[in-house]
């Protein structure tokens, strides 16, 4: 069952930043201001609980598990990531996932990661910005908003047919923008200062 994001419309972040999977300094400026956004946070690179929203089951959902699963394999030191290809997190386990991770992760920074439906000029672009998506709000589903920070990518077009639309979105830019996501984390851990405590949440 798709889980699709909205935020705060589709293709938009609240601070602006939209970056385009084609773009070469795409995955070095995600970093960069994900650095900044867990910053204002008290959080570093290292302290990011990222949690990967989406399905295996359809090709233009698959956006937040390909990313899990990448990251997954890379295991970056510090990071924790929930949602993989083999264990996605998606609309019918997503509130039994967060209860979990606001018990066992409460010292971290969430970072949301989804697909979303957009602007015919906005597909192919990824969006980072300060507070929670809404997943499922692009196919009408409610569900609990999710995330101190939310990287969403235009999979496709919006506004019409969506489920049919996320069936037939091509798999290659779902696959681009998984690996341009995966490696803006793989630079904002290597580049992340040492550790602070974080606040704890409340």
């Amino acid at each position: 069952m798709p889980g699709l994001a909205v935020y705060p419309r589709p293709g938009e972040a609240a601070d602006g930043l939209r970056v385009h999977v084609g773009d070469p300094d795409a995955a070095r400026t995600l970093a960069a201001r994900l650095a900044g956004l867990l910053g204002e946070l008290g959080y570093s690179g290292e302290q990011a609980l990222v949690l990967c929203v989406g399905s295996d089951r359809s090709t233009g959902d698959a956006l937040g598990p390909l990313t899990g699963s990448r990251l997954a394999e890379m295991s970056l030191p510090g990071l924790m990531v929930r949602g993989t290809l083999d264990d996605p997190v998606h609309a019918t386990n997503l509130e039994r996932v967060l209860a979990a991770t606001a018990v066992r992760y409460r010292d971290r920074a969430l970072v949301a990661v989804d697909a979303c439906l957009g602007n015919p000029e906005a597909v192919g672009t990824i969006s980072l910005g300060r507070g929670p998506l809404r997943p499922g709000a692009g196919v009408h589903k409610r569900l609990p908003e999710v995330g101190d920070v939310c990287l969403t990518g235009v999979v496709n077009v919006g506004g019409f047919m969506e489920y049919f639309v996320l069936q037939n979105t091509r798999l290659s830019l779902v696959v681009k923008m998984a690996g341009v996501i995966a490696e803006a984390f793989r630079l904002l851990v290597a580049e992340s200062p040492p550790q602070c405590s974080g606040p704890a949440r409340g």
